[in-house]
């Protein structure tokens, strides 16, 4: 927000401004609820200007100290004389007898700070003729230095100046080993410049401080242009190799899990992509044997562990935890015959072997005789065998010896069965 737009803040209370180039207090008046202003180290020099200030009626506290105003003679006197809302300034309260004072001795205590205000100003227009001498002898020389130097840093003369014929003879053109001595005799030059100026005196004005701007920034870009040279172009991923086989990378360094759902013969892919990234940042290409994922320009690709169907994939985000799920279907199986397992072969002698390998060129084939054909009996293919039905044997009737001693014949009772 520019100076003069501050005017518009109506409701503002604390306005810190210290440590610019201010030189004149102007624009607060419309800041009705000014209650604390800070202007330290400053260039304030015109101390009348603190007039603009008596419309502030809520500003309470002022800060002018580091400020050319404050060194002039009778500078906090005409301060509380003329604005008397103030109850500090400078960090000390003032007290009802100092402000009677400074409003009874005004008259002149005003003429004193007129005639150092008149002073100051009259030295400022000269600081100000010297600091732009010195920046338009900074700017020629500046431009004598873009004239001889290239844009690649090596040293050229100007066309119009003559070359010596010893000098046409040597040529221009510089050998590395010159150049690097070149390059480190420059930055050892740059930094006895910079030592030079941090050490040199300078004045107390804006000028002296934009100067130091200027240098501060000067380094900045020297530096930027230092890096970017060393910077080294960084090499495309590689995706696929030249013999076409798909590689595994992962450089925006996401988590992910890869599943085989056999229930519904598909391969699920689910990728930890940040929670609220737009999606508009993600790309996804599947393809039957990997599936690749651009996420912010930098490429996550996985090789499958089978087959899909690309046209049947498709890709959603998680409404909760933002991942992307990729799902895609699975080409048909194909079944693969079993190969049988070789039985070990005794060895035989060098002749057999011929036999054998000849008899294994020649195709055999089995001829039947068609005479000797006959048609076989379909009806008695299967025999079923007649089941006989088992007949249950009668139990031998334990018929006691007589020679048992405890035997005894009643033949009232009946034979067992």
């Amino acid at each position: 927000m520019g100076r003069k737009n501050v005017s518009k803040l109506k409701k503002l209370e604390y306005l810190n401004l210290a440590l610019n180039n201010i030189e004149k207090i102007e624009n607060l008046e419309g800041c009705e609820g000014l209650t604390k202003l800070d202007l330290t180290v400053n260039f304030i020099g015109e101390l009348s200007s603190v007039k603009t200030l008596q419309g502030n009626i809520h500003l309470k506290e002022l800060f002018l100290m580091g400020n050319p105003c404050a060194d002039f003679d009778g500078y906090r006197q005409f301060v509380l004389a003329t604005l008397q809302q103030l109850k500090w300034l400078d960090g000390k309260e003032i007290e009802r007898s100092e402000r009677i004072r400074a409003l009874q001795n005004f008259a002149a205590v005003e003429q004193k700070i007129r005639e150092q205000e008149k002073a100051y100003c009259l030295k400022r227009a000269k600081d100000k003729e010297e600091a732009q001498r010195k920046l338009k002898e900074e700017e020629n020389k500046s431009k004598m230095e873009r004239n001889h130097t290239g844009s690649d840093g090596h040293w050229y003369t100007d066309i119009s100046t003559p070359l010596s014929p010893s000098e046409d003879s040597k040529g221009y053109i510089q050998a590395p080993e010159t150049q690097e001595g070149q390059c480190k005799e420059k930055k050892l030059d740059d930094r006895e410049d910079d030592l030079e100026f941090w050490n040199k005196p300078s004045l107390y004005t804006p000028e002296s401080r934009l100067e130091t701007l200027r240098h501060m920034e000067k380094q900045r870009r020297d530096q930027e242009r230092l890096s970017e040279k060393k910077k080294k172009v960084k090499p495309p991923r590689m995706l696929v190799t030249e013999d076409g086989r798909a590689l595994n990378v992962n450089e925006p360094k996401l988590d992910f899990t890869l599943k085989d759902d056999e229930k519904r013969n598909q391969i699920v892919l689910d990728l930890a992509v940040y929670r609220y990234m737009d999606t508009s940042l993600i790309d996804v290409d599947v393809q039957p044997t990997y599936v690749r994922v651009m996420v912010k320009g930098k490429p996550f690709q996985l090789v499958l562990p089978a087959e899909v169907k690309p046209d049947s994939s498709f890709a959603k985000r998680s409404q909760t935890t933002g991942h992307l799920v990729v799902c895609m279907p699975k080409v048909g199986e194909v079944i693969i015959g079993c190969q049988r397992t070789s039985k070990p072969v005794k060895s035989m002698p060098d002749s057999s072997r011929g036999q054998t390998s000849q008899r294994s060129q020649q195709m055999e084939r089995l001829e039947v005789d068609p005479s000797k054909r006959s048609i076989p009996d379909v009806a008695n293919i299967v025999r079923e065998k007649k089941h006989t039905p088992r007949r249950v044997r009668a139990e031998p009737k334990i018929i006691p010896s007589e020679e048992e001693p405890d035997f005894e014949d009643n033949p009232e009772v009946p034979p067992l069965i």
